[in-house]
């Protein structure tokens, strides 16, 4: 197919992907966001946005979300471009592609699109600044049990690489209140603490930090702050301004609901210069965002299909999304929570919690009770561990989730509390 042929037939289709998404909107524009939380009919038409396994319920949509099916087809149209001459249309096609798809990155976080660097997820995001920023023997960085394996994994690399002191606090699940965490920050800093690392939503729970107070705190004693935004982008609403932070990063197949493999790293313009990309750059790209997309080939096409999960996204809007993913969690909470042996680990207040929601069955391990429910009802969960303080099973279902799903969920565990493990 020529080129131009392909490019104009791509547009066409995209439109047309979009209309289950933007035909639904009609009917919720004139509700508010919580009002259209319960709208089952509206939701029932974003539903069919999707390609689902029917015999699972996908409870687990924090790990990897489904891509919408516009998304998909995009992607293997750009797939489809790239096979026919990958060289030439790579080079002169989807490379330069990136440019949009960091506009548009940029557009939604809220920031300039010259802070913004196209990554594969949130792991080599953070990892960039991780294990690029200058840090000598002695230095002290502060982050928490409950941070995501990797993370941990890269400052402990460092700690055995560069002799750098990693000091994490611990807190109640669900802490009191969001000023409990700062405090617990505020009262673990020393003279030679360089960097606070920390989650927007924790990978556990769901909890959420209050992170411009923390990255403000931290920005007056001279310390440096990168936010783990894996769970937290496209999720909720907020702007960087919202926020404040150092480094910023996050992944896409999440919440955003583009295709697995993408996310993005953004620096604050002023310490790009100062970090080392993972994999070498030219030297004169010192302080251009760009010099952390150095990675040699890579999946441009899958890249490419971001701006279409921005579309779908955008048709949906972030304000319902978060209130329906806020009423999904409230739902099979408030069912759930007169379960004997029951025991939730969230809190209702949207300061501390969005979609993201944990509990644990007294008598059942959470790797058993996550066993159970796929084998019995074909209900999809996650377990989560942190060692010596918790394990939990996290619920997280996404804008495609029914309430009749979660009923069979509640259901599901009302059994699993009366059987026991």
């Amino acid at each position: 197919m020529h080129r131009r042929n392909f490019l104009a037939s791509t547009v066409g289709f995209q439109t047309g992907a979009l209309a289950l998404a933007q035909a639904a909107a009609p009917a919720a524009a004139t509700e508010s966001a919580d009002q259209s939380a319960r709208n089952e009919s509206y939701w029932r038409q974003i539903r069919q946005a999707f390609t689902l396994d029917p015999n699972i319920i996908n409870l687990n949509a924090g790990t990897i979300s489904p891509a919408p099916r516009h998304v998909q087809d995009m992607m293997y149209r750009y797939m489809e471009l790239a096979s026919l001459q990958p060289a030439y249309y790579s080079d002169e096609l989807l490379i330069p592609q990136v440019e949009r798809v960091r506009r548009r990155l940029a557009g939604t976080f809220g920031c300039d699109p010259e802070e913004i660097a196209v990554m594969r997820n949130a792991t080599e995001a953070l990892q960039a600044v991780q294990l690029g920023l200058n840090l000598k023997q002695g230095d002290e960085v502060l982050t928490t049990t409950q941070d995501y394996p990797s993370t941990l994994t890269g400052w402990r690399q460092r700690q055995a690489r560069d002799g750098i002191v990693l000091k994490t606090i611990s807190f109640p699940t669900p802490p009191p209140s969001p000023d409990d965490l700062l405090h617990r920050f505020e009262k673990a800093i020393t003279p030679r603490t360089r960097v606070i690392l920390f989650c927007q939503v924790t990978y556990t729970t769901g909890q959420m930090f209050p992170v411009r107070q923390i990255c403000e705190m931290a920005r007056a004693k001279g310390i440096e702050t990168i936010v783990d935004g894996a769970h937290g982008f496209a999720q909720f609403p907020f702007r960087y301004a919202d926020l404040r932070c150092d480094y910023y990063g996050s992944s896409l197949h999440k919440w955003l609901m583009a295709p697995a493999g993408t996310g993005f790293l953004f620096v604050r313009r002023e310490k790009i210069g100062k970090v080392w990309p993972l994999n070498a750059a030219p030297l004169e790209l010192k302080e251009n965002i760009r010099k952390f997309e150095a990675t040699g080939v890579s999946a441009f096409a899958i890249r490419s299909a971001i701006t279409d999960a921005i579309d779908f996204h955008e048709a949906v809007t972030v304000e319902r999304k978060a209130a329906r993913l806020r009423y999904l969690r409230q739902y099979w909470t408030n069912r759930v929570q007169s379960i004997p042996g029951v025991r939730i680990l969230n809190r209702d207040d949207p300061a501390m919690s969005c979609g993201l929601g944990a509990m644990t069955l007294e008598g059942w391990d959470s790797n058993k009770l996550t066993g159970y429910l796929m084998k019995e009802y074909r209900v999809h969960v996650r377990s989560r561990y942190v060692p010596n303080e918790f394990h939990c099973i996290r619920v997280t279902p996404n804008i495609y989730s029914t309430l009749e799903e979660l009923e069979t969920f509640v259901n599901a565990v009302e059994r699993a509390a009366k059987t026991r493990a």
